[in-house]
């Protein structure tokens, strides 16, 4: 039984007295791509551009990191979404089914396309949407479906986009917070029509501070995202001066990146297998350990196949004599780094809530998010960070315990 002592939070001593370890995506490998390809263009005496040799290279090695298919390199994560929601051509008015945890950056291209958004639940204690939870959101307006890989763990999605397509839906994979993660042994991201993913900085690939990728297994497709990610331009023409507006299939915005931020991917792509293996197993041991450390937490789902994001662990709340926010206040006192409340719940935000087709309540989602804490992961976490968890949350167990 662990002794009780005053919890940091309360003013006694902290139990991790460093701070957890940095992930550092900007590492050696990235700083050198960055200087290799500021040198290329100086040594051509050129600026460095958009759509050049480096976004190729990575839009190439990402292709093939996926197992084959097109990758185009945008701005942003939102950005990804956008073009890649676009690129379905679904019609003006028409549903999307959307996961209910997610950045707003996804729901807030459903409706400036001029979609309407529909939510469906995750499945029990899952932040992640259910396949019972996504069909029976199915009508006769829907026409796409947004399918989130919350927090790095992947959906069942071929079973998702099976029951889609058999309706004559599309469906979008929103794979931001789970690049390099898999599901039934392949990437995720090729299941769907097309997927989006983030490159920012936060993520688990990296190209730069904002970032993102479109990519699709069939070329019509991509073709299409092409266009609505550079102005409407059918940049796949060689015989074209596409720099003449009036070659634009229809009207688009520009959500081109640039040559430093695709050099800075092609050299965080060559590490991220090895950093979602680094973190899965952190993942996988903790898990291992977590139930004979506490008998208030509980790990959430850890996928074999995951790219961890961020981890939820469960508190009971009817085992302490505090509030599960108070509880992971203490944890992040101790020197955890946690998120104590996520606000990524579609249903919490008052904002969309006119813009819904119904006022359908996401209530495992919700339940999700006020049982749970977030653990912050990274690649750098080990032995030490383990055992450092597992010691705080029994500290603050000891000090709450009925």
């Amino acid at each position: 039984m662990t002794t009780r002592q005053t919890l940091a939070l309360h003013g006694g001593e902290k139990l991790r007295k460093t701070p957890m370890p940095p992930r550092l995506a900007f590492g050696p490998a990235e700083r050198q791509a960055l200087l290799e390809a500021a040198d290329h263009y100086a040594a051509r005496q050129e600026d460095p551009p958009y759509q050049g040799r480096y976004e190729e290279e990575f839009c190439r090695r990402f292709a093939e990191f996926q197992g084959g298919g097109f990758a185009d390199a945008v701005s942003s994560g939102t950005a990804s979404v956008f073009v890649a929601l676009a690129a379905l051509g679904l019609p003006k008015g028409s549903e999307v089914i959307i996961s209910p945890v997610t950045d707003s950056g996804p729901l807030n291209c459903i409706i400036m396309l001029g979609l309407v958004p529909v939510l469906a639940d995750s499945a029990p204690d899952d932040y992640n949407m259910g396949l019972e939870q996504l069909t029976s959101r199915f009508t006769s307006r829907t026409t796409g479906v947004l399918a989130v890989h919350s927090a790095g763990q992947p959906l069942a999605i071929d079973e998702m986009v099976e029951a889609a397509h058999a309706r004559g839906i599309k469906v979008l994979e929103d794979c931001s917070q789970a690049p390099g993660a898999l599901w039934k042994g392949r990437r995720v991201g090729v299941y769907g029509d097309i997927a989006a993913f983030s490159t920012m900085y936060r993520k688990s690939l990296t190209a730069g501070a904002s970032g993102g990728l479109v990519y699709s297994p069939t070329e019509e497709t991509y073709r299409q995202a092409l266009a609505h990610a550079d102005r409407g331009k059918p940049s796949w023409r060689k015989d074209l001066d596409l720099r003449d507006p009036g070659h634009a299939l229809f009207p688009a915005l520009n959500f081109n990146t640039d040559e430093l931020s695709c050099a800075i991917g092609i050299a965080s792509l060559a590490r991220l297998d090895e950093a979602v293996a680094a973190r899965r197993e952190f993942l996988r041991r903790l898990c291992a350990e977590l139930p004979r450390a506490s008998r208030v937490c509980r790990p959430s789902k850890a996928d074999p196949g995951c790219s961890p994001f961020y981890f939820p662990i469960l508190v009971d709340e009817g085992a302490i004599t505090c509030t599960k926010t108070e509880f992971a206040r203490a944890v992040a006192a101790e020197g955890i780094g946690l998120g104590e409340h996520y606000g990524c719940v579609v249903n919490s935000w008052d904002f969309a809530k006119s813009y819904f087709a119904d006022d359908f309540v996401t209530k495992n989602a919700l339940s999700m998010r006020d049982r749970s804490f977030n653990l912050y992961v990274n690649e750098r976490y080990g032995e030490q960070e383990i055992s450092d968890v597992l010691a705080a949350i029994a500290k603050v167990e000891a000090w709450y315990a009925r």
